[in-house]
């Protein structure tokens, strides 16, 4: 059985970004690999692109999809054993996942990082929760600390727009009113790391320092404009401090992108984005910008990674 937890569960990644390529050109050309199975979208938080996207690529696979939006449906889950259950929590995921195993053949679950309690996210207890209790592979649309799809779509986008054999590629801290969480950034780490002809680095003010054990050996340059000088792709993100966990040190208006910031460079950002706070409108209404391949490319990593399942039944 097959899940898509990690970047780290691509095996090949020149196989998986061709295979994106192939059903690009052809979305329905394994149509009947998914005909009479169902997939269950699980989301504990908000989303657009990540539901729209897997649902079509499950849709051009041959699926059946259900979604439930445990915001607003469906009973609220403890996810702690031994837990005696008198409070607000009605169902266990100990329950809750078996159901769900009985009714899909593929399960996706998002949820996010309450960044408030660092061991808690650290150990992914919504994501492993279903990955434990269910006998169906698990589909990572999102979790505490990881965001793989993204993350692929991401390389696909890179891959299709550059020529060069060594891009530069900067990762770029950016301000935001809100703290963010870090799987985005983490994910893009990871997946940069796998790909060692890429020059990969990151730029963020001091404090706002990833998780040391995914950034190693990666150079991580406090100086914003020596960092994105003669970079060829911008990848413009927002996330809190991890050593101070979940915590806003700062909000410097001086880190958001701009037209003059990015030179040459090609932009990426995941959305959603802050127009004016994160990057300013004319990046993101220019013809530099890549967020919409970004967007349109999630489909296809959905797809990949639906397809890799799949074929793991």
């Amino acid at each position: 059985m097959k899940h898509y937890l990690s970047v780290q569960d691509i095996d090949s990644a020149g196989e998986w970004i061709d295979l994106a390529g192939e059903l690009k050109k052809d979305p329905f050309k394994f149509k009947g690999l998914g005909e009479g199975k169902t997939i269950g979208l699980l989301f504990f938080n908000n989303s657009l692109r990540t539901r729209l996207s897997t649902q079509k690529a499950a849709f051009h696979l041959g699926m059946h999809c259900m979604i439930m939006n445990f915001s607003s449906e469906g009973w609220a889950l403890e996810f702690e054993d031994g837990t005696i259950m008198d409070q607000g929590k009605a169902e266990h995921i100990r329950e809750a996942a078996q159901v769900v195993s009985q009714y899909c053949d593929v399960l996706g679950v998002r949820a996010f990082a309450s960044l408030t309690n660092k061991e808690q996210d650290e150990a992914e207890i919504v994501l492993n929760g279903f990955k434990k209790y269910a006998s169906i592979p698990i589909l990572n649309m999102e979790s505490a600390k990881e965001h793989p799809l993204q993350a692929l779509a991401d390389l696909i986008t890179i891959t299709e727009n550059t020529n060069k054999k060594n891009p530069k590629v900067v990762l770029s801290w950016a301000p935001h009113p809100k703290a963010l969480p870090h799987a985005v950034a983490n994910s893009f780490v990871k997946i940069m790391k796998q790909n060692s002809r890429i020059n990969f680095s990151i730029t963020h003010p001091k404090g706002y320092e990833l998780n040391p054990t995914i950034t190693k050996d990666v150079p991580i340059i406090y100086d914003q404009e020596e960092a994105l000088a003669e970079a060829d792709f911008v990848y413009v993100k927002n996330w809190s401090s991890y050593s101070s966990y979940g915590k806003v040190l700062s909000t410097d208006p001086e880190w958001m992108i701009t037209k003059e910031k990015l030179g040459n460079a090609q932009f990426m950002h995941c959305l959603p984005v802050r127009r004016n706070v994160v990057v300013e409108d004319a990046v993101l209404n220019g013809s530099q910008s890549l967020v919409m391949e970004q967007a349109n490319n999630r489909t296809y990593a959905a797809q990949v990674a639906l397809f890799k399942i799949l074929k793991g039944l």
